[in-house]
Parts: C-alpha cells; sequence; structure tokens
C-alpha cells in the first residue's frame, strides 16, 4: 500500500467517533429539540464552516442562537437564514483576539439575556509549519493560544459565574484528535488545543457537583477553509461541516465528557507502548 492509501485508509477510520458518557443520559439519548429549545446557545466562529452549521442545526431545534464571529456581514446573513427558517437568532461581531472585546461581549450577552446555558468554543485557528521556521515567528506560537486558549477561556470565565449560580451548564470546546495524535508541524496548534483540555478538565474538578459538564470533542478532519492551505489534507477523506455539527449537537443532547475518533485513540495507546513507533507515524503522516 502506497503512502496516499495509507493515508486515505487512516482518514476513514479517524472518522468513526467514539464518545465517552458522563452520565447514563448517553444511553437514552434525547432529541435535540427537547435539549435545546428555549436554551441560550453561544457560538463561536459561527460565519462559516461547523460553527455555522451547529447554529443552523441550534436554531431549527427551538434553541436561541447568539452567533459570534468578527464578520458582522456573515453573521447578519445566517441570523436571517435562521429567523427566515422560523428560529431565533442574535448576531454578535466581536474579535476573539482581543480580549476587553470579549469581556464587553460577555456584558453585553448577560445584559440582553441573563445567561447562556450552552457555550460552543468553536472558532480556531491551526497553523502548519515546522517548528525550526518558527522560532523567528513567535506569533506562530502566540496566535493560535491567543485564539484557542486564551478567548474560550477569557468567555468561559465571563459566563461560568451564572452557570454556577443556576446550577446548570455545559462548555463545549471543538478541540482536534492532534491532540492525542501530536502531529509533526502543527505543535503551536496542538499545544494551544491541548491547554484548553487540560483547563477545562482541571475546572470540571472544581465544578463536579453545580451541574456543568465541559465537553471536549477531538474532532477529525474537516473540510473547512482552515485545512485548505495544507494540499495532502485535499486528498484525504474528511467531515462536512454538517456532520461536525451533528458531532457537536449530539454531545448536547448527551453531554458527554470526550469524543474522539477511533484512529487517535489508536495512536494515543501507541505513544503510551512505544513512543518511537509513535514518533515514526508522526514523521511519516503528514
Amino acid at each position: 500500500m502506497d503512502r496516499n492509501s495509507l493515508l486515505k485508509s487512516a482518514a476513514r477510520v479517524a472518522n468513526r467517533v467514539t464518545v465517552t458518557p458522563v452520565d447514563r443520559n448517553v444511553l437514552r439519548p434525547k432529541p435535540l429539540r427537547k435539549t435545546v429549545a428555549g436554551k441560550v446557545v453561544l457560538v463561536t466562529g459561527a460565519s462559516s464552516g461547523i460553527g455555522r452549521a451547529t447554529a443552523l442545526r441550534v436554531g431549527a431545534a427551538g434553541g436561541i442562537v447568539l452567533l459570534v464571529a468578527r464578520t458582522a456581514d456573515a453573521l447578519e446573513a445566517l441570523r436571517n437564514e435562521i429567523k427566515q427558517a422560523g428560529g431565533t437568532a442574535y448576531a454578535y461581531p466581536c474579535d476573539l483576539s482581543d480580549l476587553d472585546q470579549i469581556d464587553a461581549l460577555v456584558e453585553q450577552v448577560l445584559d440582553a439575556h441573563g445567561h447562556v446555558d450552552i457555550l460552543v468554543n468553536n472558532a480556531g485557528l491551526s497553523i502548519r509549519r515546522k517548528a525550526s521556521n518558527s522560532f523567528d515567528r513567535f506569533h506562530d506560537f502566540q496566535r493560535p493560544m491567543q485564539l484557542n486558549y486564551f478567548a474560550p477561556l477569557r468567555l468561559a470565565a465571563g459566563l461560568l459565574p451564572t452557570m454556577t449560580d443556576r446550577r446548570s451548564g455545559q462548555v463545549i470546546n471543538v478541540s482536534s484528535w492532534a491532540v492525542q495524535v501530536r502531529p509533526a508541524r502543527f505543535s503551536g496548534y496542538t499545544a494551544s488545543k491541548a491547554a484548553l483540555e487540560a483547563w477545562s478538565d482541571c475546572v470540571q474538578g472544581e465544578l463536579l457537583d453545580d451541574g456543568i459538564v465541559f465537553s471536549n470533542i477531538r474532532m477529525p478532519l474537516v473540510r473547512t477553509p482552515m485545512i485548505q492551505p495544507t494540499k495532502i489534507y485535499r486528498r484525504i477523506p474528511a467531515l462536512t461541516p454538517e456532520e461536525a455539527a451533528a458531532v457537536v449537537c449530539d454531545v448536547m443532547v448527551t453531554r458527554a465528557r470526550r469524543v474522539s475518533p477511533l484512529a487517535a485513540r489508536f495512536l494515543s495507546a501507541t505513544e503510551l507502548l512505544s513512543p518511537g513507533a509513535a514518533d515514526r507515524i508522526r514523521k511519516n503522516a503528514v
């Protein structure tokens, strides 16, 4: 089997996801409408890709969708699309790389809606570059950390107090299978996603009895603009944004703590048994 065929086969397996449940609701899943109808759901990165597809699903299921992204025109178009389909949505343009704008967003949202029931941290930035080529471009590490870690942390920090007061809430992090696979050339991106997962797990321990769940979705490849610069990914099977949004919405229903691709779990196990073998996989896979 040549290299491209091997990558395609691995990707097909990777796109199958498995769930680590947090409670018995996983065994008795409810329709999305029963979960989100009348609930306030904030989705970052809502102007395109996974965020847009998720917002459409939640809006169709009766959720009150708060759309967050930088592009005001795209958010307004999506808001109108949800409204025309009978849903409820509000557009909140915000540059999530600016912490002051996040603070203003939190204040605006809480003033208008009182609370957020489900926060979907979907907005993200990926950079594929050898570490040796980034040593004189330190922003290659700073920018992913800013958007993938500090932004969702700041947003969660602003919204969690009302969740704890109400003893109800969910924070969904659209993470990446890179956290388990740790692919070469994605060190800045992978580190930023791993940081968010680690923070979320630590805080989950503190809020375990407060009715709040942190869900980390280690998403496999998704056919969005984020992966377009990596040419090899154009030949590898990937989820559509709609398929990825279905995973996000399923997690709203099940409140699973972890969702991850089978292939990522396999490579994670390989790492434990033989770090050297895992290193060779990383070297040859990208």
